[in-house]
């Protein structure tokens, strides 16, 4: 059977299970696996342990699954305005791993690398180093940070091929491409899936031995997270 499957629930089938490990592409609205999310939800596959930046936008990604008690823990590094986010953490509906954004990247990074741990200085002397092992090197201590694996990553490219060879665009490439490398199995959705041979080897951001399965997504919503405007100078009196 081929990479490429028909739909999110096809492209899912078989990887999905109450308690597993969840890892999500996307950094803010850009670059969510919007298709694979939704089917998600519609499974009501439980318990889940997420990996991801953050839980979606209101009515949006990840919050969908939050909304829905599908989640139990989140190792994130960012609120920001999800009010349910913030809701269910305070209450303690939702466990939460916070982490510093580029310490979460290297995590993800190194369990796609096989290292199991690693050193920074990030967060030495605060709250996020209590319990963890700090080392002295070169006059300076650095706190021990241990890798991220999960069971699925779900990923959002703008073009793949039946190989699934993934090309990412612009700000939307973000956590996807540590995440395509560090999950058992890697389900990729793009917006358009192009023949085998189409992407030149020198672009590709996600090698194809990294992906499991692909599939075309439908009705991207493009969204902007917030929008300010202002008047034209030759407006303004």
């Amino acid at each position: 059977m081929g990479k490429v499957h028909s739909s999110a629930e096809a492209a899912l089938d078989g990887y999905l299970f109450d308690g597993m490990t969840l890892m999500s592409g996307g950094f803010g609205l850009s670059g969510n696996p919007e298709n694979l999310i939704e089917a998600i939800r519609a499974h009501g596959v439980k318990d889940l342990t997420v990996i991801s930046n953050n839980c979606g936008a209101e009515g949006f990604g990840l919050w969908a699954l939050l909304k829905n008690g599908q989640i139990r823990r989140m190792i994130s590094s960012y609120i920001g305005e999800n009010k349910l986010f913030e809701e269910r953490c305070l209450s303690g509906e939702l466990e939460l791993e916070l982490n510093p954004q580029g310490t979460l990247a290297e995590r993800i990074r190194a369990g796609g690398a096989g290292i199991p741990a690693f050193y920074t200085p990030t967060g030495v002397g605060t709250l996020l180093a209590e319990g963890k092992p700090i080392e002295r090197f070169e006059g300076r201590e650095y706190v021990r940070e241990t890798w991220l694996r999960a069971d699925l990553a779900i990923v959002k490219a703008w073009k793949g091929d039946g190989e699934g060879n993934l090309v990412y665009r612009k700000t939307a490439r973000n956590f996807n491409p540590v995440m395509a490398t560090a999950a058992r199995f890697t389900v990729a959705e793009v917006e358009h899936i192009v023949p085998d041979g189409a992407i030149d080897a020198d672009i590709v951001h996600t090698p194809g031995i990294y992906v499991t399965r692909v599939l075309q997504g439908r009705r991207y919503e493009k969204r902007v997270e917030q929008v300010t405007t202002r008047k034209r100078a030759a407006e303004v009196r």
